[in-house]
């Protein structure tokens, strides 16, 4: 099973339009699992501000030929194809998402040097709305304060998923932010969340980044993290 993450630049009404479907299996051999969503940056604010015209997708998939004849001739993929994509490999979960099947069940070791991508998923409890928003906001301040953190994102299909997606220059970094080793916010989500759960079910994974192509706000994140050990290719 791989996982990749599409994010791509529309008009405000194709933007509108196209989150308001959903990929079809039937029409996308291969495909497990995928949401189409809203973006929005990371910031740090309470209440996030959507980039109307930013769709992303996260979807996972059998296998690379599979992913190979979606972004070859799907309608959805020809939507997307002047953005960026990655292509992943999953290597670690803490937590469950049951609708994303082949998650590894034991840990696959990364190098502190390797870059690393996040996928944070949560189904939100309404209820736990603005305790859920305080603690992200906090947690988001910080991650985009650090320098290793190369791109960011939030990811929302309203009303239940909530998401983020993070590329980093260092699994060391990563896990040293995630941990609270300089600054506590993300672990005080963490704690928060483990006390009085914020979501009905939610996911942290972490994975191997391995190709990338087009651009991201005009360039390609992982270009500048070990491009010789990744297919990266330029959009």
């Amino acid at each position: 099973m791989i996982v990749s993450v599409h994010l791509a630049d529309l008009s405000r009404r194709s933007a509108l339009r196209l989150t308001r479907t959903r990929l079809d299996p039937s029409t996308a051999h291969g495909v497990r699992y995928a949401e189409i969503t809203v973006a929005a940056p990371l910031s740090g604010r309470l209440l996030p501000r959507p980039n109307l015209g930013r769709v992303g997708l996260i979807a996972s998939w059998d296998d690379e030929p599979a992913l190979d004849a979606f972004l070859a001739a799907h309608p959805l993929a020809e939507q997307l194809a002047h953005g960026w994509y990655v292509r992943l490999l999953p290597t670690r979960v803490f937590g469950s998402w049951p609708q994303l099947p082949g998650l590894p069940a034991t840990e696959v070791p990364m190098g502190d040097a390797e870059p690393v991508a996040v996928l944070t998923l949560g189904r939100l409890k309404l209820s736990q709305t603005l305790r859920f928003l305080r603690a992200s906001a906090a947690a988001e301040g910080l991650a985009v304060r650090e320098p290793a953190l190369l791109a960011s994102t939030g990811l929302a299909r309203p009303p239940g998923l909530v998401a983020t997606f993070s590329l980093w220059r260092c699994t060391s970094a990563m896990r040293a932010y995630a941990r609270g080793e300089r600054n506590p916010e993300h672990l005080s989500a963490i704690q928060a969340h483990a006390v009085r759960p914020f979501h009905h079910a939610s996911a942290f994974v972490r994975f191997r980044p391995y190709a990338a192509a087009g651009e991201w706000d005009g360039r390609n994140p992982l270009a500048a993290a070990q491009p010789e050990a990744l297919g990266i290719a330029e959009g």
